[in-house]
């Protein structure tokens, strides 16, 4: 056997098993956290903490703290011409406590809604792991990525809806139990 034949064989046989794997892989994408807070569990708990009564008041007080700077800054605008510099310098004092209540206001607002976000990741993963893994099972899925990873990707190759669907029903069923 001559060289030529030699490594046309072994060429042969590697494009074959290449072949061979590429169509046992099978992909997919997921987007873990579109998972996660599209379920029916992290949207009413999303809900319910919207509608509690400390989220309401922390909304209301940084509401009402916009509409003050808001009104003193219009105020400011009118009168500026005809105020003393004490006025003036009030004025601005004002604005100032009126400016770190609201910033106040809406940092405890994207603390509750962060703690409420990783409330919902701690208390949903296992769940959520146990759905993922189903459906990969049932999909034959052999290599999973994330899609924040992937820069194409079909939409029959994305499994969130499917995920979403599959954690939601297994919540449900342990609700229900």
């Amino acid at each position: 056997m001559n060289l030529k034949a030699l490594v046309l064989i072994v060429v042969s046989t590697v494009s074959l098993a290449s072949v061979t794997v590429a169509a046992e892989t099978k992909i997919a994408v997921i987007d873990i956290q579109q998972a996660m807070f599209a379920s029916d569990y992290a949207q009413n708990s999303v809900k319910a903490s919207l509608e509690s009564a400390d989220f309401v008041a922390l909304k209301a007080k940084a509401e009402g703290s916009a509409a003050d700077l808001q009104s003193m800054g219009k105020e400011a605008e009118t009168k500026r011409l005809t105020w003393s510099a004490e006025q003036v310098a009030a004025q601005q004092k004002k604005m100032s406590y009126a400016k770190a209540d609201y910033d106040l206001a809406v940092q405890k607002i994207q603390g509750e809604q962060k703690q409420l976000q990783q409330q919902i990741m701690q208390e949903l993963s296992p769940q959520f792991q146990e759905a993922l893994a189903q459906v990969v099972q049932e999909e034959g899925i052999t290599l999973l990525l994330r899609s924040e990873s992937v820069i194409v990707a079909s939409p029959e190759n994305n499994l969130t809806a499917k995920v979403i669907d599959r954690l939601n029903q297994n919540t449900r069923v342990a609700t229900e139990q």
